[in-house]
């Protein structure tokens, strides 16, 4: 067996090295292999990317000493991408797997028990002039942090708000459109229908629906918005300003289509549940801003079983704030400042925090190939202050 698994081995290392010998491999960054078909009906750009983090925490003592320290190795992001147009370049693709652990996990009885690779598996169809129709599992048109993808934040990984309120992936249909106001006026409109429990969710749609609608102004052009950074250094300033808004009608879980299920006696309560956001970012000549304004609410919070006593699960309802800037100096060296605050309602039974982070980031080949670190200090009104030191890698090919 072993003898076969080897010979197999060397027969697609020879396959691998003979096709990249006969073809010119894409810059470093821009995928491993860029294939087309012979008549040209198909494309696919085929690429990998990694994240390699290291933690380290501690907790702020009684006599304002650090103590319980702890440390951690991982691979925080480990991904496969494929994207590329099929039949029509009117008709684009995009997948994408996540193999590390913390890609796959949340595995339950709503995923069939199994890992949860898939991360994007959408069909984007351009059907009539600026028209889009896009149908599969991808992310919603939520907050902007949790659009920009993980491998173009500006710092180590997303802030305390997204984690708290974002709306994340999830399956249906979404229509997407753009238009000109004036000359650099650029105005976006997205909408989206989903099943209203986050990816990859097997048992079919518990509640009622999600629906999004997001609302993108740019009075001065086009840029590179979803991008944490304002590595093009923009001769001229560049603005982005978005509202959303997130109604999941009967939703079962905590977070809306995230957290987990909310459980009774005769099976899922369900409530509706509204999400809305406020943010935007400004870019001018290596400067960047970005902010971000959430709330949640939902009809009735408490989940309760049909005689009315109390499950013990509640809604996370509330708002956060998150406010970040950085400043890209000599060399692609950049460094940026976050600050983050949640406030979620009493009934949660949770605690106001607030996070303060100074970050610094060298980008090698863009972020394509970065190292970044930050330090953060978070601070738990009446529960126990953390102070939290990051460092990663990022490497995309």
């Amino acid at each position: 067996m072993k003898i076969k698994l080897l010979t197999l081995g060397f027969i697609l290392l020879g396959t691998l090295t003979s096709f990249s010998q006969e073809t010119n491999a894409p810059k470093f960054g821009k995928g491993l292999f860029n294939l087309v078909g012979q008549d040209s009906t198909w494309t696919m750009k085929i690429a990998t990317r990694m994240q390699f983090l290291s933690v380290a925490t501690w907790d702020e003592g009684p006599d304002g000493g650090l103590v319980n320290p702890e440390q951690n190795f991982l691979v925080r992001r480990a991904r496969l991408k494929f994207d590329g147009y099929a039949y029509t370049p009117k008709l684009k693709y995009k997948l994408e797997l996540g193999l590390s652990n913390r890609d796959i996990s949340g595995a339950s009885q709503f995923t069939s028990n199994a890992p949860r690779y898939i991360l994007d598996a959408v069909v984007m169809w351009n059907f009539y002039e600026n028209f889009e129709l896009w149908v599969g599992q991808t992310k919603l048109p939520g907050n902007i942090e949790r659009v920009i993808s993980s491998g173009n934040l500006q710092q180590v990984d997303r802030s305390l708000l997204n984690s708290r309120f974002n709306i994340d992936r999830d399956a249906g249909i979404q229509l997407r459109h753009h238009f000109n106001l004036s000359d650099n006026f650029l105005v976006r409109e997205k909408f989206a229908i989903s099943q209203g429990e986050g990816r990859n969710v097997t048992t079919g749609n518990l509640g009622g629906h999600q629906y999004t609608t997001r609302l993108e102004l740019l009075p001065f052009g086009d840029f590179d918005d979803y991008d944490g950074s304002d590595l093009n250094r923009e001769t001229k300033p560049k603005l982005m300003l978005a509202v959303n808004y997130d109604i999941n009608q009967n939703a079962v879980k905590t977070r809306s289509n995230q957290g987990s299920y909310m459980a009774n006696d005769v099976g899922f309560y369900e409530t509706n549940i509204n999400t809305f956001f406020f943010d935007g970012i400004f870019k001018y000549n290596g400067f960047s801003f970005m902010w971000e304004y959430a709330n949640r609410d939902a009809d009735d919070p408490i989940a309760k079983n049909s005689d009315g006593t109390e499950t013990g699960d509640v809604v996370w309802t509330g708002d956060g704030l998150n406010l970040q800037s950085g400043y890209l100096m000599a060399k692609d060296w950049e460094i940026s400042g976050r600050y983050t605050t949640i406030n979620l309602d009493a009934i949660t039974g949770r605690n106001a925090e607030t996070q303060y982070t100074l970050g610094l980031s060298k980008y090698i080949v863009g972020h394509k190939l970065k190292v970044q670190t930050d330090l953060s200090y978070l601070s738990v009104d009446g529960g126990s202050d953390e102070l939290m030191y990051r460092l990663q890698l990022d490497v995309h090919f």
